[in-house]
């Protein structure tokens, strides 16, 4: 049986004869200018003052875009998106109220000013609840800070529907037994925002996020199977080539054909490496405020205390140029910094925001919004531990490359998700399996990593490679 398609094969050329639809500097797509989102901020702010807020925040933002969906070689959808809010939040000694509006006029934004400090009169008062600590705000070099999140793509419907449709095209040359296609689709999405608060915090920036991706269906009759593919950026022209994300995503349909159940049995288990990105964030959710106060998280007063094995870490940077994750502060105003949230296995931080850091008697770690560039990696690994090595040392067991549902229960880590993948024996893929549930501990499966690969991939704000976990409960017939 041939070896699925690994996550270091994964597409990632550029083709800048078909992507690289620049746009012009000045051509940022956006209907209004930041400093005209400051000065809407300034009038809520000023509002909230007459009216008698102890203290207010409020923030501004727009966002705009094109979706273009394709099937079967024709045009399916055509999507423009732009949308823009103002919010604002008012203290009334350590009672907060929050309103929004859609209308820039000045006497809206009065209206929304007393509707969020009606609010705050009659909610019940939380000692927790106020603005963050002015010695948390971040510096304004770091507002100011250049992180190259923005890179607005001026691609027209036509052009965008070309794309998906080469993407397509690509997946179905493949192979005759691509069958079908649940469609390709390209995305081009950009957003601002503009926010200040009365604690001396002014700051705002624009990003981007432009995608491309497609799902082919491979054979026919009761052995059909689908599989997907894409391409996330920052920048357009960092897109792989619509061909390698057609043939790569077929590629992925074809080694799923002819899946079989298994029987019942515990095995070491591998999850590739997008997967992998999952238990990485089940791991933050655990460790993040919310559930920290509300004692609702199997990880809890886990600060100093082993949750991995000695030689795993974990490294937030939220600075990262061109980062997924990246920003110059967090949805706060507070400052961001690069640390080391797990060393040697170790707790060494949280996910705080302002209030959950009260709530705890702890200080905010600037996570108000999530984390930022979280890279996951493990002191044994080497550079040559591609998925074939990782397959080796999985030796006999359980490779897995699709979960579904959400079987994580938080508060006693229970893990049970249905899965797809491939059968592993010696080292080798011997056929793939489906119709299967995986099933575990979330404590016992972090202290049980064996080994991370250097397949590195990254999803969205995290980096990991593939993961080798001892032993898991399989499912089957």
């Amino acid at each position: 049986m041939k070896k699925p398609p690994s996550i270091p094969a994964a597409p990632s050329a550029k083709s800048p004869s078909t992507l690289n639809v620049a746009a012009k500097p000045s051509d940022s797509g956006f209907a209004y200018t930041l400093p005209f989102f400051e000065s809407l901020v300034d009038i809520a702010l000023a509002e909230a003052k007459k009216a008698g807020a102890t203290d207010a925040g409020a923030e501004v933002s727009e966002g705009c875009g094109l979706s273009v969906s394709v099937r079967n070689g024709e045009l399916e959808n055509v999507e423009r998106n732009r949308d823009k809010s103002l919010g604002v939040t008012v203290y009334v000694g350590h009672r907060r109220g929050n309103a929004s509006t859609s209308d820039f006029s000045q006497a809206a934004i009065a209206q929304t000013v007393r509707a969020a400090y009606d609010i705050a009169r009659f909610t019940a008062e939380d000692t927790f609840a106020s603005l963050p600590d002015e010695a948390d705000m971040s510096p304004l070099a770091d507002r100011k800070r250049e992180l190259d999140l923005f890179h607005p793509w001026s691609v027209t419907s036509e052009q965008a529907a070309e794309l998906a449709l080469q993407c397509e095209a690509a997946a179905l040359r493949v192979d005759k037994r691509i069958t079908n296609s649940e469609g390709a689709a390209v995305s081009a999405q950009q957003s601002q925002f503009f926010s200040a608060h009365t604690h001396g915090f002014r700051g705002g920036y624009a990003t981007s996020r432009h995608s491309l991706s497609v799902s082919p269906i491979a054979g026919k009759g009761d052995d059909m199977q689908r599989d997907s593919w894409y391409s996330s950026q920052r920048k357009s022209s960092d897109l792989a080539s619509p061909e390698a994300v057609g043939r790569y995503a077929a590629e992925r349909a074809l080694s799923r054909l002819k899946a079989r159940k298994i029987a019942t049995v515990e095995c070491p288990v591998l999850f590739e490496s997008p997967l992998a990105a999952g238990l990485l964030g089940t791991f933050v959710q655990a460790v993040s405020g919310g559930a920290l106060y509300r004692k609702s998280t199997f990880l809890l007063d886990s600060m100093g205390r082993q949750v991995f094995p000695k030689h795993i870490d974990i490294f937030e940077d939220p600075f990262v140029m061109g980062g997924k994750g990246s920003s110059p502060f967090d949805d706060e105003g507070v400052r961001v910094q690069a640390r080391q949230v797990l060393e040697a296995g170790k707790v060494r931080g949280y996910f705080l925001s302002s209030y959950s850091a009260r709530k705890l008697g702890m200080r905010t770690t600037g996570n108000a919004g999530g984390s930022h560039n979280l890279t996951f990696t493990s002191r044994l690994t080497q550079p040559g531990d591609d998925l074939d090595a990782m397959l080796q040392r999985l030796g006999t067991g359980l490779f897995v490359t699709e979960l579904m549902g959400q079987g994580v229960n938080y508060v006693t880590g229970d893990y049970s998700r249905g899965a797809s993948g491939f059968w592993v024996e010696k080292g080798r893929i011997k056929y793939p399996v489906h119709e299967i549930t995986i099933a575990g501990n979330m404590k016992a499966m972090f202290k049980g990593i064996l080994a991370v690969g250097a397949d590195t991939y990254n999803y969205g704000a995290k980096t990991v490679g593939s993961v080798l976990i001892d032993k898991m409960k399989v499912a089957g017939s």
